[in-house]
């Protein structure tokens, strides 16, 4: 089994294919920054619900995707702005609007995982790990 060198791009990248295949759901390794991720997912509206599945390091997270009722995905791009080669920190002037806020960017701050909205709003930055639109 090939050792993953980034499992929440690998995460990203399960949620996009996933959406563009039309899926109606995804499984993937489970770890907390994606259940951070996937609860964000969730609150803004661009997947059903996650649950997490097993036990110890068979954690699973499996997570059911929204679609809009003439069945296009509501997920339709996602792109990894950290990498582990090349890690992004913004401020919370510099964190991006997506789209013009029809998207989000997720942002590991200090206290905790977070939208780029709601870090601008406490004036706190961090890591930009995603935008999604």
């Amino acid at each position: 089994m090939a050792v993953l060198s980034d499992p929440i791009s690998d995460f990203l990248t399960r949620l996009k294919n996933a959406s563009l295949a039309g899926n109606e759901e995804f499984t993937a390794p489970c770890s907390n920054i994606k259940v951070e991720i996937a609860r964000i997912l969730q609150e803004e509206g661009y997947i059903w619900n996650y649950e997490v599945t097993g036990e110890g390091s068979k954690k699973q997270i499996k997570v059911k995707l929204k679609f809009t009722p003439q069945g296009k995905p509501v997920v339709t791009d996602v792109k990894r702005s950290s990498k582990p080669g090349r890690r992004q920190y913004v401020s919370s002037e510099d964190i991006p609007r997506v789209l013009s806020g029809l998207g989000i960017a997720i942002v590991s701050t200090s206290r905790g995982v977070m939208t780029g909205a709601q870090a601008r709003k406490q004036s706190i930055g961090g890591e930009l790990l995603a935008l999604v639109w």
